[in-house]
């Protein structure tokens, strides 16, 4: 596979990603946080088994199967329960907003462990983005410190998960280029990451799983966008213009939570918007920063 076309493959999962948001909020509404999740992730893996094959571990180097595997596993975990345990839907969005710091981070990742090249233009970028989260958490009024601290303090743990889960997956996205050798694991991540989930449902009360159609037709929805996205993701990152890939990314903020919205039925303020187009900038300029020094 040439690099052009593993990168058009790649932009795919951001159209695909894009949708994720407003989905796993809605089946985990049906099925619970947890429980949601490891319905969603064992239909993504078996839909991956099919599509993608299952791997054979023989051909992956032992950093990439440890690191690769921890990191996937630990992202997912943040942003299925950050979502599944926000307070309200529209909080939901704001935490998935968080969760879209890692484009940016992505690329600085880069910068600090892959080598790349890039202008000091990428620290405003990165702050531009930053600004932007601060600015959705503030709510109607913007960038009002007291407004971030109730947001936050309403709901500490799906914050924490959704600011986690974006270092986490900057991390592994420059990981699983240095390691992967052009090995593919999608598949078994994505089912180590459904048996955590069903291992931690079986161990901890779970509120009872209700299937209706509305969350049926959503699951599976859900499944095979985050199934069909991971796929194109990682041949995108394993063989495209990781660099592209991250720039273009900047466009999701925006479109997921528009997506979000019209599923969650959750409308969102103008300053909410202000935020989001904040961090799709910050991350353009991070991308731009890169191109400087090409």
């Amino acid at each position: 596979m040439n690099k052009k076309r593993a990168t058009l493959i790649g932009l795919l999962a951001v159209l695909l990603w894009s949708t994720m948001v407003g989905f796993i909020r809605a089946v985990s509404e049906g099925l619970g946080p947890v429980g949601g999740a490891a319905m969603v992730y064992t239909l993504s893996g078996l839909l991956l088994a099919v599509i993608v094959g299952i791997p054979d571990l023989r051909r992956f180097s032992v950093r990439y199967l440890i690191t690769g595997s921890v990191l996937f596993v630990s992202y997912e975990l943040c942003l299925a329960l950050s979502l599944g345990f926000a307070a309200t839907r529209q909080q939901a969005i704001e935490v998935g907003m968080v969760n879209y710091l890692w484009p940016s981070l992505t690329i600085l990742c880069a910068i600090l462990f892959n080598g790349q090249k890039a202008s000091l233009w990428v620290i405003p970028g990165l702050l531009l983005a930053i600004l932007g989260v601060s600015w959705v958490l503030g709510g109607e009024s913007g960038l009002n410190i007291t407004e971030i601290q109730h947001n936050i303090i309403s709901s500490p743990l799906s914050y924490a998960l959704a600011f986690a889960g974006a270092f986490i997956w900057a991390i592994y996205c420059t990981v699983t280029t240095k390691y992967a050798n052009g090995a593919n694991g999608i598949t078994l991540f994505v089912l180590l990451t459904a048996a955590t989930l069903w291992v931690k449902f079986a161990l901890t009360p779970q509120p009872e799983m209700v299937f209706t159609l509305p969350v049926v037709v959503k699951l599976f929805m859900t499944g095979i966008a985050l199934g069909f996205g991971y796929a194109s993701w990682n041949i995108g990152i394993l063989h495209g213009n990781v660099t592209v890939l991250a720039a273009a990314s900047y466009f999701t903020p925006v479109l997921s939570s528009a997506l979000a919205a019209l599923v969650l039925s959750a409308p969102l303020s103008f300053s909410f918007w202000q935020g989001a187009l904040m961090v799709c900038a910050g991350s353009l300029l991070c991308w731009w920063s890169t191109r400087q020094r090409a």
